[in-house]
C-alpha cells in the first residue's frame, strides 16, 4: 500500500477550504437580508400586507429590527401555513422538519457508537477519514464490523418507522383536510375528470345512464382550436391597444410638460378639453404631431408590412374580432365543434365523486382511464385531453426511453465532476504527477467547492426538461405535471447526483492502487470507497450554508424584480401584475433535491458518520429559509393536494436499499461474514416491510374512504359544530382554554393575522394533548388519527355559494369563458385619456381609475389597494 501513502489526504482541506469561501458568502448573503429586510417589504414580506391577499390569506407582519424578530418568527408554528395557505406548504414544510429529524437522530445514534469504533480501527487512515469505516484493520479488528452491523439495524430500522408513521399521518390529515368545508364545497372536490372516453360516451345521454343519478353536470370537452386563435387574436390586439394608448398618453404629457416649463403655450394648457370631439386623438394633437403617434407595421414580427397608426388600426380590428369571438364561444357551448375524449363530471356530492373515482368506469382496458378528482379549471392542461389512449401509451414509452438517454447522456458531464473532486488521487499516475505542483489551498477550491458548485449548475436544466416530458406523456393537469417532474427529477438526483459522482469518485481513488495490486482488491475497495464522501462533505456544506442562505436572501431574484418594476413595467397592468404576483414554489424541482440530500445522508450513515452532522446543518437551514419563504413571501400556485408528500416520504426507501447494499459490499470486500449475513437478513426484512406498507397503505393515499365520507356528510347534516363551521373564537370545553394571543411585531396591537397564529398554536396544543410524547410518537394511528388531526384544519374558512352561471361555466376550457379585456391606462392632467375612453370605449372596455401620470411621466397607482 505504498502507493496509498504517497497520495496525500485531502478530506480535512478540502472540507476546510470549502467551508471557508462559502461561509464568507453565506455570511454576506444574510447580511443583505438582514438589511433589505427592513425597508423591501414588498420582496421580503409581501403576503403580511398585499392588498390582493384575502386576510384569511395573510402572515402577521414581524419587527422591524436586525435580529429581534427571530423569536417572533419562531412562535408561528407551521400548521399556520396549512391554515392560511395550503396543505402543499404545510407538507412541504414537514418533510423538511421530518428530514432534520432523521438526520439528528442519526447523528445521535451513530456517532455515540462509530466514531471511537473506527478512530481505533488501527487502519492507519489520517484527517477526516479516520472517523470513517475505512479506518478499521481488517485482519486484526474484523470483529469491529458487529458494529456497525447493529448500528444499521437500529438506525434503518428507525428510518422506515418513520416513513411508516408518515404515511399515517398523512392519510389523516389529507383526509381531514379534503372532508372539511374550506375544501370539500368546492366544484373542484366534486368533479371528476374521465380521460381516453370512447366515442359512443361521448353523450350526456349515455353518462348519466352510466352513473345515474348522482350526476349534478356534465362538460364534454371538444376542440378549441379555433376558439383559442380568435381569442388570441383578440387579446393581443387588444393588449397592443393598451400599450399605444398608455405611449400616447406618456408622450403627449411629456409635451406639455415641457411646453408649460417653457412658458409657452399655457394659456392652451389651461384650456378646458373638450373630450367628445368627433375627431380622434384630437386633444393628443395639440401637443404631439400626427407623425409621432405610435405607429406598427402589420407584417411578421413587425418588420415588414404596412405602416399604420396602431390605435385607429387595433380599434378597427376589434370591432371584427369582439363579435367573432362571442360568435365562436357560443358555437362551442352548443357543442358544435369535434369532440375529445376528456369528460368532466359534476357530482351531486364529494361522496359520489370520491366513489366514481374508486369504481371501473368502462369494460374495456385504458378506456375511461386514468381519471381523476380534484381538478380545478385554471390547472387542466386541455391540449392533454385530445391525446387518444393508444397515443398515450406509446407517448409514455418514447419518454421514458428519452429519459434513459438523457440519464446515459447526463452521466458523462456529471462523472467528470467526480474526478474533480478526486483529483488529488490520479497525481500518482505518470502523465499526471504535474497536479502535485498546485498548491494545497488551491487544490482544496478545486477538489471541494468547484465540484459542488458544477453539480448545482449542471442539474438546474433538467427539471425544465422533465416538465416538458410530462405535457409530452399527455399528464392533463399542471400538478400531474409536477408529480411526474418530482419523480423523474429525483432519479436524476439518485443517478447523477449521488451514484454517478461516487462510482467516478471512488474510482479515482482506487483506480492506480488496483492496477498496481490486483490481488488485494477487496482491501483496496473497502479502505478507498468510504473517501468518496469527501464530496458529499463538500456538497452539503455549499447546500446548506450557500444555497440555503440564497434560498433566504434571495439577491438575485431581488434585483431581478427591481429592474423589471421600474424599467420594464410601462404600463398599469404590468405594475400591478408585477407587484401583486408572488412568487410560488415549484414542487417537482424542489422536494427531488433534500430528498436526495437525505438519501445520501442514509447510505453514507454508517460508512462515514460525520456526513450526518453536516447533514442536520443543511436542512436546519433549509428548513428555517423555506419557512420563512412559506409565511412571508410564496404563494402555492400549483396544488398537489399534498400528494408530494407520501411521494418524498417513500423515495427514502431508495437510500435504505442503497445503503443496505452498499453494506453487504463493504462487509463482503472486509471479508467479514457475520456482519454480511446480518445485512442480508436486514435487506430481505427491508423489501418485506415495503411491500406490507404499500399493500396496506396506498388505497388510502390516493383515495378517501367512503366510510369517513359517510359520517361526514351525515355530522354536517345534524348540524355537529366539529364537523361543520366551527366557531374561530370561543371554547366551550371545560379543558382547553381560549388561545393567548400574542403582538409579534410589537406595535401594541393584536390584529387579525397575530390573532389567527395564536388559534394555530392553539389548534396544535389540543392535538398534542392526547398521550405522552412517546404514545404520541409510536403510536400515531392512535393519537394523530382522523378526528385528532380535524383540529387543525381550517374548519372556519368557507367557499360562498357559486353564482349559477359560473357554476354552468366551471369546466369550459378558459378560450370558451374568456370576456373581452377592460383596458387600463392612466389619467393625465392634459385630459387624453379621457378621450381615448370616450372613443375607445365605443369598441371595448376601458379605465383610467386608479392611476395617473406624474409631472415626471412616472405611473402612480395605489399599491395598498
Amino acid at each position: 500500500m505504498a502507493d496509498d501513502e504517497k497520495v496525500p489526504p485531502s478530506s480535512l482541506s478540502g472540507m476546510l477550504s470549502t467551508l471557508a469561501p462559502v461561509a464568507v458568502v453565506s455570511a454576506i448573503y444574510l447580511a443583505i437580508f438582514l438589511v433589505l429586510r427592513r425597508s423591501q417589504r414588498r420582496y421580503y414580506a409581501p403576503r403580511t400586507y398585499l392588498g390582493n391577499l384575502r386576510d384569511a390569506e395573510r402572515s402577521p407582519p414581524l419587527p422591524s429590527g436586525l435580529f429581534n424578530w427571530v423569536g417572533s418568527f419562531w412562535k408561528i408554528p407551521d400548521i399556520y401555513a396549512l391554515q392560511h395557505q395550503s396543505l402543499d406548504a404545510y407538507l412541504y414544510l414537514r418533510y423538511l422538519r421530518m428530514a432534520l429529524v432523521m438526520c439528528f437522530v442519526g447523528c445521535c445514534i451513530t456517532w455515540p457508537i462509530l466514531f471511537p469504533v473506527n478512530a481505533t480501527g488501527g487502519g492507519g487512515q489520517t484527517q477526516l477519514d479516520i472517523l470513517s469505516y475505512a479506518n478499521i484493520d481488517q485482519k486484526n479488528q474484523n470483529g469491529r464490523y458487529y458494529a456497525h452491523a447493529f448500528v444499521c439495524w437500529v438506525y434503518f430500522g428507525f428510518i422506515m418507522y418513520m416513513i411508516m408513521r408518515e404515511c399515517i399521518f398523512y392519510i389523516n390529515l389529507r383526509q381531514a383536510f379534503l372532508l372539511s368545508p374550506f375544501y370539500s364545497d368546492r366544484i373542484s372536490s366534486r368533479t371528476v375528470l374521465f380521460t381516453s372516453v370512447p366515442a359512443p360516451y361521448l353523450s350526456e345521454q349515455k353518462l348519466r345512464q352510466v352513473f345515474g343519478g348522482s350526476v349534478q353536470r356534465i362538460w364534454i370537452t371538444s376542440d378549441t382550436k379555433e376558439v383559442d386563435d380568435v381569442v388570441e387574436k383578440r387579446d393581443k390586439t387588444a393588449m397592443r391597444l393598451e400599450k399605444a394608448e398608455v405611449k400616447l398618453i406618456k408622450l403627449a404629457n411629456k409635451a406639455r410638460q415641457k411646453a408649460l416649463k417653457d412658458g409657452a403655450l399655457a394659456e392652451e394648457a389651461d384650456k378646458a378639453p373638450v373630450f367628445g370631439d368627433s375627431e380622434s386623438g384630437s386633444i393628443a394633437a395639440r401637443w404631439i404631431p400626427h407623425k409621432k403617434r405610435p405607429t406598427h407595421r402589420t407584417g411578421p414580427l413587425g418588420l415588414v408590412g404596412k405602416k399604420v397608426d396602431t390605435i385607429n388600426w387595433c380599434r378597427t380590428e376589434l370591432e371584427r374580432l369582439i363579435p367573432e369571438v362571442d360568435a365562436v364561444q357560443a358555437k362551442y357551448r352548443d357543442g358544435a365543434y369535434k369532440k375529445v375524449p376528456g369528460v368532466f363530471i359534476e357530482f351531486r356530492t364529494q361522496a359520489d365523486a370520491e366513489g366514481a373515482t374508486q369504481i371501473l368506469a368502462h369494460h374495456q382496458g385504458l378506456h375511461m382511464s386514468p381519471k381523476y378528482v380534484g381538478i380545478r379549471p385554471d390547472e387542466v392542461i386541455w391540449k392533454s385531453l385530445a391525446i387518444p389512449w393508444w397515443q398515450k401509451v406509446i407517448r409514455r414509452y418514447a419518454v421514458t426511453a428519452f429519459i434513459t438517454v438523457l440519464i446515459l447522456f447526463w452521466a458523462i458531464p456529471v462523472a467528470f465532476v467526480g474526478l474533480v473532486s478526486n483529483v488529488t488521487y490520479l497525481s500518482s499516475l505518470s502523465f499526471l504527477t504535474w497536479l502535485n505542483k498546485i498548491p494545497s489551498v488551491i487544490m482544496g477550491v478545486i477538489t471541494g467547492l468547484l465540484p459542488s458548485v458544477l453539480l448545482a449548475v449542471l442539474m438546474s436544466l433538467v427539471p425544465i426538461v422533465m416538465r416538458l416530458c410530462a405535457k409530452l406523456a399527455g399528464e392533463p393537469s399542471v400538478s400531474r405535471v409536477e408529480l411526474f417532474t418530482q419523480n423523474a427529477y429525483f432519479a436524476f438526483q439518485v443517478i447523477q447526483v449521488f451514484l454517478v459522482a461516487t462510482l467516478a469518485s471512488s474510482a479515482t481513488a482506487v483506480a492506480k492502487q488496483i492496477v498496481d495490486e490486483p490481488t488485494s482488491v477487496p482491501t483496496i475497495l473497502a479502505n478507498n470507497l468510504p473517501k468518496s464522501s469527501n464530496l458529499y462533505i463538500s456538497y452539503f456544506i455549499v447546500q446548506g450554508l450557500t444555497i440555503a442562505t440564497s434560498v433566504l436572501t434571495q439577491v438575485v431574484g431581488f434585483v431581478l424584480f427591481t429592474l423589471l418594476y421600474k424599467f420594464l413595467a410601462n404600463t398599469p397592468r404590468a405594475l400591478y401584475n408585477k407587484w401583486s404576483n408572488l412568487s410560488a414554489i415549484s414542487w417537482g424541482s424542489t422536494m427531488p433535491v433534500y430528498t436526495n440530500i437525505v438519501v445520501v445522508a442514509i447510505t453514507y450513515s454508517c460508512i462515514a458518520p460525520l456526513m450526518l452532522g453536516w447533514a442536520t446543518l443543511a436542512m436546519f437551514l433549509f428548513y428555517f429559509a423555506w419557512r420563512y419563504n412559506v409565511f412571508f413571501v410564496t404563494d402555492t400556485r400549483i396544488d398537489t393536494r399534498g400528494l408530494i408528500y407520501p411521494r418524498a416520504i417513500k423515495q427514502l426507501f431508495t437510500g435504505l436499499y442503497i445503503a443496505e447494499v452498499c453494506m453487504i459490499g463493504l462487509f463482503g470486500a472486509s471479508v467479514a461474514p457475520g456482519p454480511l449475513v446480518l445485512m442480508v437478513i436486514f435487506l430481505i426484512f427491508t423489501i418485506l416491510f415495503h411491500l406490507t406498507l404499500n399493500s396496506a397503505l396506498n388505497p388510502l393515499l390516493y383515495n378517501l374512504p367512503l366510510t369517513l365520507l359517510a359520517e361526514e356528510e351525515s355530522a354536517r347534516l345534524l348540524a355537529d359544530p366539529e364537523a361543520g363551521i366551527a366557531p374561530t373564537t370561543s371554547y366551550t370545553s371545560t379543558t382547553d382554554k381560549a388561545p393567548r394571543e400574542t403582538d409579534l411585531d410589537g406595535d401594541g396591537i393584536v390584529d387579525g393575522a397575530e390573532a389567527s397564529v395564536a388559534h394555530a398554536r392553539h389548534a396544535g396544543q389540543i392535538t398534542a394533548k392526547r398521550g405522552n410524547i412517546l404514545t404520541r410518537f409510536l403510536k400515531p394511528w392512535i393519537h394523530a388519527d382522523y378526528t385528532a388531526l380535524r383540529a387543525l384544519v381550517p374548519r372556519g374558512m368557507v367557499v360562498g355559494p357559486y353564482a349559477e352561471d359560473v357554476a354552468a361555466n366551471a369546466y369550459y376550457p378558459p378560450a370558451v369563458n374568456s370576456d373581452t379585456p377592460l383596458l387600463w391606462i392612466p389619467e393625465d392632467a392634459a385630459g387624453v385619456s379621457k378621450q381615448e375612453i370616450a372613443h375607445t370605449g365605443r369598441v371595448i372596455p376601458i379605465t383610467d381609475e386608479g392611476c395617473e401620470l406624474d409631472e415626471k411621466g412616472g405611473l402612480i397607482w395605489d399599491r395598498e389597494g
